[in-house]
């Protein structure tokens, strides 16, 4: 099969970035026989500066380098300190932009100046970053119309639950009346413990911290935030609404008593975070599932059912977080983008 370079500027190397770094290395091989394409890193970036190569970066020494020092720059020969996103869009020789950076719901920056920057100079971009989409979703899908540019976000809703390519492909031609899921696996590890050890809540957090589950600063996830964000993602991209963060009715699990968790129990029903969007409205907030129902899943598991007029419920169940899964719904938005520009 004859193969089409698609050259790939990454923003962001933590867990995602370094996720993406070892998927292509793992599966270039098979992506050149399956799809045609030949995916290259010409350039990564983190906060130290980036390392840029037009003639594409040695992923294994990339991640090599990172392990040892912590810093991208510290690549040999094509390290470049104290450059930042937008310089190194300018620097880099790339056809789509992987932006990977940590997401920021204040204000969406700098990831969204960087995917406004790229789509402005005609290039495709993929993203896993929340932040920009839950506060700015119309102005990201109008300028990539604008500039006759492909834009990807399937990894800032699911992880590997495929959300978005899932409706649009395989429900191509439904409407979706309503959306209902466990879109944070964080919070669904925590209340899942407590339901199966009977724990309290502070205990059960710090050990989701100890094994990495939950972040340090735990706030956007049990405070129900990041499914929030996920959620006006959604109802934007697949139901065609109009909104942002601040139109969501909020509450998280930090009040949730071990005792409301055994009381729901004994009634047959599972406490989970739940995020919908109905009747032009959207909600994040604990709820009752019943026990055996696709809701009732585990650990850190996502969940979300999506109402249609002509397929009606369908639900789908993947993993929410972890650098490899999220790497692997990144990877097929690249693919997507990849195999359209092949035909």
């Amino acid at each position: 099969m004859t193969s089409n370079k698609m050259r790939l500027c990454v923003l962001g190397f933590g867990a995602v970035g370094q996720g993406l770094a070892k998927v292509v290395l793992m599966k270039h091989e098979e992506l050149i026989e399956k799809y045609g394409i030949d995916l290259e890193i010409t350039a990564i970036s983190d906060r130290s500066g980036a390392a840029i190569n037009p003639k594409g970066l040695d992923l294994q020494q990339a991640l090599d380098t990172k392990e040892k020092t912590g810093k991208i720059k510290d690549y040999p020969e094509y390290g470049v300190s104290g450059v930042d996103g937008v310089e190194v869009l300018d620097k880099a020789e790339y056809d789509c932009l992987v932006e990977a950076t940590p997401t920021n719901i204040d204000d969406g920056q700098p990831t969204q100046t960087h995917i406004l920057k790229a789509m402005n100079d005609k290039k495709d971009v993929v993203t896993s970053n929340k932040g920009p989409l839950a506060l700015n979703f119309k102005t990201l899908i109008e300028t990539a119309r604008e500039n006759n540019v492909k834009f990807r976000f399937e990894a800032s809703v699911g992880g590997t639950m495929p959300v978005i390519n899932l409706a649009r492909e395989s429900l191509a031609g439904n409407n979706i009346h309503s959306v209902q899921g466990i879109l944070n696996g964080t919070t669904n590890y925590i209340l899942s413990r407590m339901a199966n050890e009977g724990t309290e809540y502070e205990p059960t957090l710090k050990e989701a911290q100890e094994l990495g589950i939950a972040e340090t600063n735990p706030y956007q996830d049990v405070e129900g935030l990041d499914a929030a964000c996920k959620i006006v993602i959604i109802a934007n991209s697949l139901m065609g609404w109009d909104v942002t963060l601040d139109d969501v009715s909020r509450e998280g699990i930090s009040g949730i008593s071990s005792n409301a968790v055994k009381l729901a129990l004994k009634d047959g029903y599972l406490i989970k975070l739940v995020a919908e969007a109905n009747d032009g409205k959207l909600r994040v907030a604990p709820m009752l599932v019943k026990q055996g129902s696709p809701f009732a899943v585990n650990g850190t598991l996502n969940v979300i059912t999506l109402k249609t007029d002509l397929s009606e419920d369908v639900t789908v169940v993947g993993v929410g977080a972890g650098s490899i899964e999220t790497a692997s719904a990144i990877l097929s938005d690249i693919i997507s983008i990849g195999k359209n520009n092949n035909n």
